[in-house]
């Protein structure tokens, strides 16, 4: 069952599926919605997982403005439910300010690992792994030596992304030149395809032939494009390779289901401190099916999966941008 409420004089959905007799967990998904084909989608289907094995109830707000994040946090604190679940950096500065105010309900925050709260779970993903697997195939496709990245809102978050892949271009294409673009500096960066087809189509111009989109919902624009234009996309955090079957080179993959069902699951036995999901935790990774089979080569899927080993044995380390906030492989 499906209700809303007026959240701060603006609309946010507030689902709530009756019937259970414990605490129920929640989820606030961040801007661009729980269907953005990427990031908040994948954590919607962790929750989503979670009540179909054990045909438990969540409740779910989906954001609609900046403004509304302190008062949904709230307001579901408020309502009982526990844990509540946070997808997204831009909650990290409103948990660290509500959570003290509910010392009984537990918190997992994703994409945050700076909070020292005792009821607060925070889950940090190694972008940098998969991103650099990615860009190895990249630059193992493009048939111009030319390749492209677009991110998101311009965040050290993405700059870490964008520098995995500059990496892994760079460690099959020592000579490839890299096209980098930001959507933005404001949170609207996540959702906005226009933006994100025109940043293509200009990479394209300047020699792309395969674009990284790390944007949310923005690179739903970006591999539109791509595909208009004739050349390759690459999704992020969902398996989006669906989406244009033969034009999508591959998909980082970002398990932030995994991330929302193992909250959901644990539930009220949440545990302070930092989860860390990286490649040998199969918390990232690369995407390959019958959608872009046709497009990895035996010897390309063997080289990535070749370097994933050495990464998961700690042979190769790709560099975490966030670390110093420098890129050996890129300027940005």
């Amino acid at each position: 069952m499906t209700f809303s409420k007026a959240l701060a004089g603006a609309t946010a959905a507030l689902a709530l599926f009756a019937g259970a007799a414990a605490a129920e967990p929640a989820i606030i998904f961040d801007l661009g919605g729980k269907f953005d084909k990427s990031f908040n989608e994948a954590a919607f289907n962790g929750a989503t997982r979670w009540a179909e094995e054990t045909g438990g109830t969540f409740k779910e707000i989906e954001m609609q403005s900046e403004a509304q994040r302190e008062q949904a946090l709230r307001r579901l604190a408020e309502s009982g439910a526990n844990p509540v679940v946070m997808t997204g950096f831009a909650f990290g500065d409103v948990l660290a300010q509500v959570a003290p105010d509910f010392p009984e309900t537990k918190f997992a925050i994703i994409d945050v690992d700076w909070l020292d709260l005792p009821n607060v779970t925070q889950v940090a993903f190694a972008e940098q792994e998969g991103s650099y697997l990615v860009g190895m195939l990249a630059g193992l496709a493009s048939k111009t030596n030319t390749v492209g990245f677009i991110g998101g809102m311009d965040i050290p978050l993405i700059r870490r992304f964008g520098c995995g892949y500059a990496q892994g271009v760079k460690a099959v294409k020592p000579d490839a030149t890299l096209v980098l673009n930001m959507t933005g500096t404001t949170p609207a960066a996540w959702n906005d395809p226009v933006k994100g087809a025109e940043l293509a189509k200009a990479q394209k111009s300047q020699g792309a032939d395969v674009i990284y989109a790390a944007a949310g919902g923005t690179g739903i624009g970006v591999l539109q494009a791509a595909a208009d234009e004739g050349i390759l996309s690459i999704g992020v955090d969902s398996n989006q390779n669906y989406l244009h079957p033969g034009k999508v080179l591959t998909s980082m993959l970002k398990r932030v289901d995994v991330a929302v069902y193992n909250a959901f699951k644990t539930g009220t036995d949440l545990q302070p401190g930092v989860t860390l999901l990286d490649l040998k935790s199969e918390g990232v990774g690369y995407a390959l099916d019958e959608n872009n089979a046709s497009l990895i080569t035996p010897e390309m899927k063997a080289a990535v999966d070749a370097a994933a080993e050495k990464i998961k044995s700690g042979e190769l380390v790709v560099h975490n941008y966030t670390t110093d906030d420098t890129c050996p492989a890129a300027t940005f």
